[in-house]
């Protein structure tokens, strides 16, 4: 029988995390933190929002490629790092590169949003597209490093990554001393395990609370299990946390270390990203958002002061129109409905009529007058309406079908 003490994950200690303070001193911003008052009546306790997508790249992943980097023995330096990331990670290693005048070579996907990859090979990194996915471009990274000798640097699963973002946890505890719960997201497990390996040396009473969306869930299976299982195909608008499998280091700290490992949905996190935005006047990404998401699911399961870690702001402004469109929609804002009415002159426009009495904002519409589907003398309209919650919706719904209208949501 293997020595199970011979195959165990090398341990991250709070000197390991004070060390890399003291090694992104100067390198990595101290990102605010602000108050969210709108959260905090939700909660019922104070709720502070970490802006780490405020961070040098966008977001938290420099603090670990940093360490990571400034680690590697001169030799490993001479030979150049490799990674394999769809953004924030292949920009942190790009800037940690530069930084300290190590080659960098980024495996990226064919699809990875244009802004992401200019950003990278702005921040100094040779930009390769490969695969379609993720796992097709991490292998490409790993056979260019076997081939090459350049050192290959995870986005998670190594102590000194964990090591340098263990360093938002102190930031944490010197922000908010009074602090009794942080919610941060999770993907494989990194920016967690070093948070938790901070804080719970220094206040062991502190609240770890990891959100993972449920579509990429791995971590619940995981500990239920007692090692990392993999998630087929996982599926979620979160980049950031659309990790399938869990990093042999940092989960042994997760499940050690962090309390709770709760999921969200994609309206959540839609609508985390959109209060976000709107009432903290903060970018994040979907990953970014999934704290807030947490919050305001289960409002009532988490201890305050509470802080919320924005991980990350680097969002595809593609994607952003989408997900802010269905945030609104998740939220009762945003309405898209489809009604039979008469084809005769002036339908249109009472209908319209009809709308605006109820003080609804039409964004667009749709006239279909000839379609197999419909009668001689009927029409059918799409409409996209800006609405005020769900009773709002409620009230458009029932205004039309009392005027006489088949809604067809």
């Amino acid at each position: 029988m293997t020595d199970s003490k011979a195959v165990q994950p090398p341990r991250v200690t709070l000197d390991d995390v004070r060390g890399a303070q003291k090694m992104l001193a100067g390198v990595a911003r101290v990102t605010m933190m602000e108050g969210s008052r709108h959260l905090s009546e939700l909660v019922g306790a104070p709720v502070h929002l970490k802006c780490e997508n405020l961070q040098r790249t966008g977001s938290f992943k420099l603090r670990g490629a940093y360490v990571r980097i400034a680690g590697l023995s001169p030799e490993e330096r001479a030979a150049g790092v490799v990674a394999a990331s769809a953004g924030n990670h292949a920009q942190g290693v790009a800037l940690a590169s530069t930084l300290l005048g190590v080659r960098s070579t980024v495996f990226m996907p064919v699809g990875a949003p244009l802004p992401k990859v200019a950003a990278t090979r702005e921040y100094g990194a040779e930009v390769r597209l490969h695969g379609e996915v993720v796992d097709e471009t991490l292998a490409a990274a790993q056979e260019y490093a076997e081939r090459t000798g350049a050192v290959f640097i995870h986005p998670f699963d190594h102590p000194d990554v964990i090591a340098g973002q263990g360093t938002l946890g102190l930031e944490i505890l010197e922000q908010c001393p009074e602090v009794r719960t942080i919610v941060m997201g999770i993907g494989g497990g990194g920016l967690a395990a070093g948070i938790a390996v901070a804080v719970k040396a220094v206040r062991p009473d502190v609240r770890i609370v990891g959100v993972q969306a449920a579509g990429a869930a791995a971590y619940p299976p995981s500990l239920a299990a007692g090692r990392p299982v993999a998630v087929e195909r996982p599926s979620t608008m979160a980049d950031g946390i659309k990790v399938g499998r869990p990093g042999e280091v940092p989960f042994r700290i997760v499940g050690e270390l962090v309390d709770e490992v709760v999921t969200v949905t994609e309206d959540a996190l839609s609508s985390g990203l959109l209060l976000c935005l709107e009432r903290a006047k903060q970018v994040v990404e979907p990953a970014g958002a999934s704290p807030v998401a947490a919050l305001l699911s289960r409002p009532e399961a988490f201890e305050g002061p509470v802080v919320a870690v924005l991980s990350g702001g680097n969002v595809d402004p593609l994607l952003m129109q989408r997900v802010l469109t269905h945030g609104m929609a998740a939220a009762g804002r945003y309405l898209s409905l489809r009604l039979r009415l008469t084809d005769s002159p002036g339908a249109l426009a009472t209908l319209l009529s009809v709308l605006s009495g109820v003080d609804a904002n039409v964004l667009d519409v749709s006239h279909v007058r000839t379609d197999p589907r419909l009668g001689l003398t009927e029409a059918e309209v799409e409409v996209h309406l800006e609405t005020k919650g769900p009773e709002h919706c409620a009230s458009v719904g029932a205004a039309l079908r009392g005027a006489g209208y088949l809604v067809m949501e």
